[in-house]
């Protein structure tokens, strides 16, 4: 089970679900899928967000994967209240 934080949607852990699945995918990419029932836009600010909170690595050109800490996250290892934004 994961153990989501305040400062996460119903979005993020579909998202995140998708990425581990395809390895690495796009906004775009999820905003078509069947998976993934969100705009590209609002998916956008979403990966930003977990790249911010570690959640996922940007691979370039707009591509994402999961983090080793996204990884522990969608496992149930790892709880996303206690993880501090990057500020950089």
């Amino acid at each position: 089970m994961c153990l989501s934080a305040d400062w996460m949607t119903i979005a993020d852990d579909r998202l995140l679900e998708y990425i581990a699945k395809h390895e690495t995918a796009t906004p775009t990419e999820m905003a078509e899928s069947d998976l993934v029932r969100f705009k590209r836009v609002h998916l956008q600010r979403r990966c930003q967000k977990l790249y911010q909170y570690g959640l996922v690595r940007q691979v370039g050109n707009g591509v994402y994967m999961l983090s080793e800490q996204g990884q522990q996250y969608l496992d149930g290892e790892l709880d996303a209240a206690e993880l501090k934004p990057d500020e950089n």
